[in-house]
């Protein structure tokens, strides 16, 4: 891999997931080891960036003074334990406003290979469908974590087009693979 980057996606894969959306920052509770797993990506020269949608700004659930309040939790939090990301890129938009960042579309893809390069083969973690689907239509290596919404993905099948699919616990399992073996 030429591009030392990883593409995560936040609900399910850094904090727990919610049906009834995160909604402000003190619903955003880390899932056990994902900061510590961010920081060693970091230590290893990895930039580390999320890619997420965001419907509940467009569902009025929060606004987006709420999303970057939540988002500020997440990186101070990430920052206590050594952990940084590079970059967090997020859909604001509803299933139905035709936008072209809400993943499965590539979007939010396409903004992170303007900022960072060539995404062919970098990890791209994710829990549900679309993310790996988001990732894979840009030529990332898609991974399916557990965690949020991940078990349900896993059981329902992931469909052949996505190729080799890795499959991991958790972002800290992922990473304790990916950094032993990270070709």
């Amino acid at each position: 891999m030429t591009n030392k980057l990883i593409i995560l996606d936040r609900d399910g894969v850094i904090n727990e997931d919610s049906d009834a959306y995160i909604k402000a920052p003190g619903e955003w509770i880390p899932i056990a080891g994902s900061a510590e797993a961010i920081a060693r990506l970091n230590r290893a020269g990895y930039r580390v960036v999320v890619a997420t949608n965001q419907s509940g700004v467009a569902r009025g659930y929060y606004d987006l003074i709420t999303l970057e309040a939540i988002h500020q939790r997440m990186t101070a939090y990430l920052a206590g334990l050594g952990a940084h990301l590079d970059g967090i890129y997020f859909c604001p938009h509803g299933p139905n406003d035709g936008c072209d960042c809400r993943k499965p579309l590539p979007g939010l893809i396409d903004q992170i290979v303007a900022d960072y390069g060539d995404v062919t083969s970098v990890p791209l973690v994710g829990d549900s469908l679309r993310d790996l689907q988001a990732g894979v239509t840009r030529g990332c290596q898609p991974v399916l974590v557990l965690t949020g919404k991940g078990r349900s993905t896993q059981t329902k099948g992931l469909p052949p087009e996505l190729g080799k699919v890795e499959v991991y616990d958790s972002l800290a399992h992922f990473v304790d693979h990916f950094l032993k073996d990270p070709e």
